[in-house]
């Protein structure tokens, strides 16, 4: 059995219901923070589409957040692919040949490509054919689903469709195998995963379809069910080529894909597989779903949610979903649907009523696969190989890219804030501070208040010392210890250490709990964040990423309060602010003497996924520009040479001040009362 459901616009209103709800906008009584992690299975809601140009916005930043995780920001070079087509197959109506490229240097990608007999030199459209987890990989032929069906169907109507392997099925196998890929922490700091690589070897296919003489590029088109579900709707974000799209069975409210290639770090944190799908809005796009599946509920509240992005945009009959009653599938009721979507979109001089699939018979498996006894070509990379070619390039394009003048800088900060924002999982939408006074008093002649800070919907309440010196101050600094507000104070309160040094300069001092410190630090939530279990850093925030989020409200409230903003890091968070200072007018970090490898960064206080991709701590300390940072305690480990010669070329070397030894408190508030 099948439903369609084209719903109107008051229907629509009142599927989305609690979705459409906004914000209360009061700071939570406390922090909400201490509830278990997010998973794959936790349910999402749609969010409220306010505009066209909202949603528009909105899904802009999705698309960067996505390629930010998937280690596509910014893309990898496009090296030559080296096409080789053997073993054609003359199948009267339709021809079967065996393809292979080279998606990256020494890496292959292999698959089949039927093509249409074409009695006329006329261009045709082509479709991707990513397979899913099927054991058969590209040459399943089941009833529950089969690639060469959909392939030859396809090629009988006209079209292209190139067939191709994800990561370690079939013949690609060369760098591992599909299930037991390792993603470790490692390789989440650099941007490496599973999904990335797929999702590179999609684009690369993409790419190789256009170099066909017969493809028309602008009818290119995806369709895949289950993995190959999650890898069309992933494409079809990352890449605006393609003229249509057919993710089956795969875009849910409730789970989000179980297996590493769809679960890149970063992805998921503030949005689910259903923003990912209605990104791509107004381009056509059908969803299949099944009753016995995790896609049940498309009909009530996935494909309303997402047609609500449409309608924004003025293209609701561009999207359109269906649900059929059978288990997970890519079956004959699924692919016919799609082929009557397909015929729709990109055979205009066909009905749409041609849906019923034709008779076909598959090639042998023997024919179909190109690798004979598991030979691979003399050039073939590992794993291994593969990976240090990737950091490889992500190390060039850092120094390729190193500002050389003001001009150069400037659009270094441009490109690198947005993949700041992103790889530190800033809010998506602005999100309004929220502020809460607790009490104030007078602790010498200090003004001391006590206030609770947040941002809206982002569930984080921020316990905050804040002492204002007599008469008020011109610069703040948000005074940052690993142990809290509490060590930074004396008895009966009155501030000690740094901050009382900035107070002494008449420096404004703001001190915060930050998330799992002071007042913040609870043991039962820390137990249950383990950064390699259960997919994590696909879902949630790190300690380091709710920190900077937290220093993001803080800041916002300083500026209220004065003209600059300093960071100011003492001990271990010297190092916790440099991850936070292109929010900041200044910085002071203790480093702490600390040597940066793969080792130390995947510390539980300093780990995010994608932090060598924005350059460590001096590529990040950079984002912000030539501010003003005073660096001590550096050693002889702590590299500051490539931030150095920035500041020198751009004529700021007077701006960046380096002590290898810790810096007095007397010195480092000086410094700030000098800016």
């Amino acid at each position: 059995m099948t439903f369609r459901l084209l719903l109107s616009v008051s229907a629509l209103g009142l599927a989305l219901g609690q979705a459409q709800q906004s914000h209360a906008q009061v700071l939570p009584s406390k922090d909400t923070r201490t509830g278990g992690p997010k998973t794959l299975h936790t349910k999402w809601a749609f969010p409220h589409v306010a505009s066209g140009g909202a949603w528009k916005a909105r899904a802009a930043t999705i698309r960067l957040q996505a390629k930010v995780a998937l280690g596509l920001y910014p893309m990898p070079e496009r090296t030559p692919l080296n096409p080789v087509i053997t073993g054609r197959v003359d199948r009267g109506d339709y021809t079967v040949e065996n393809v292979s490229i080279e998606t990256h240097p020494g890496y292959f990608l292999y698959g089949n490509l039927y093509r249409p007999k074409l009695k006329t030199d006329r261009k045709v459209p082509a479709i991707l054919n990513p397979h899913g987890h099927w054991a058969e990989g590209r040459l399943v032929n089941r009833k529950e689903g089969s690639v060469p069906a959909r392939c030859i169907n396809f090629a009988k109507r006209g079209m292209v469709a190139f067939a191709y392997d994800m990561f370690g099925y079939n013949d690609t196998k060369q760098a591992g195998d599909h299930r037991t890929y390792a993603n470790d922490l490692v390789s989440q700091l650099w941007g490496i995963n599973l999904m990335g690589l797929q999702t590179w070897n999609s684009i690369r296919a993409l790419d190789f379809l256009e170099t066909l003489p017969e493809v028309d590029h602008s009818r290119l088109a995806c369709t895949g069910g289950s993995g190959g579900g999650t890898q069309t709707f992933m494409l079809g974000l990352v890449d605006d080529r393609l003229a249509a799209q057919a993710p089956c069975v795969m875009v849910s409210h409730s789970m989000q894909g179980g297996c590493l290639c769809e679960n890149a770090p970063g992805l998921r944190v503030q949005f689910s597989n259903m923003e990912i799908s209605a990104a791509v809005a107004p381009r056509p796009q059908m969803l299949v779903a099944a009753t016995g599946d995790w896609t049940k509920t498309t009909m009530e509240l996935e494909g309303p949610g997402i047609r609500s992005a449409y309608h924004a945009l003025g293209a609701t009959q561009h999207v359109d979903y269906v649900l059929h009653d059978y288990v997970h599938n890519y079956n004959r009721a699924t692919r016919e649907s799609v082929y009557g979507f397909f015929n729709k979109w990109l055979l205009t001089d066909v009905s749409d009523t041609l849906e019923k699939e034709f008779p076909y018979a598959k090639e042998p498996d023997d024919k179909l696969l190109i690798l004979t006894g598991g030979k691979v070509p003399e050039s073939a990379v590992n794993r291994e190989d593969l990976i240090k070619y990737l950091k490889r390039q992500t190390h060039d394009a850092l120094i390729d890219g190193k500002p050389s003048d003001e001009n150069s800088l400037k659009k270094y900060q441009k490109r690198t804030r947005l993949a700041w924002e992103r790889t530190l999982q800033m809010p998506i939408a602005p999100a309004k501070l929220l502020t809460e006074k607790l009490g104030q008093a007078a602790v010498g002649d200090l003004a001391v208040t006590r206030l609770a800070l947040g941002l809206d919907g982002l569930g984080n309440r921020i316990p905050v010392v804040q002492f204002a010196p007599e008469g008020g101050a011109k610069n703040w600094a948000i005074v940052v210890h690993p142990k809290g507000s509490g060590a930074l104070l004396g008895p009966k309160g009155a501030p000690t250490g740094l901050a009382k040094a900035l107070l002494e300069q008449g420096v404004g001092v703001l001190a915060p709990d930050l998330y799992q410190t002071g007042a913040l630090a609870n043991t039962d939530v820390a137990a249950k964040r383990d950064l390699t279990r259960n997919y994590f850093t696909v879902y949630n925030r790190t300690d380091l990423q709710e920190r900077v989020l937290d220093l993001l409200a803080v800041t916002r409230h300083a500026r209220r309060l004065g003209d600059k903003v300093i960071l100011a890091g003492v001990d271990r968070a010297g190092l916790w602010v440099q991850s936070a200072s292109p929010m900041a007018d200044a910085t002071i970090a203790d480093c702490g003497q600390f040597s940066m490898d793969d080792e130390t960064m995947v510390a539980p206080d300093l780990f995010y996924p994608g932090f060598y991709r924005l350059g460590g701590f001096e590529g990040i300390g950079l984002t912000g520009g030539a501010t003003p940072k005073f660096l001590h305690n550096t050693g002889s480990q702590f590299s500051t040479t490539h931030m150095s010669d920035v500041y020198q070329s751009v004529g700021a070397g007077d701006r960046l001040h380096v002590a290898e030894a810790a810096a007095s408190e007397a010195d480092l508030a000086k410094w700030a009362a000098e800016l």
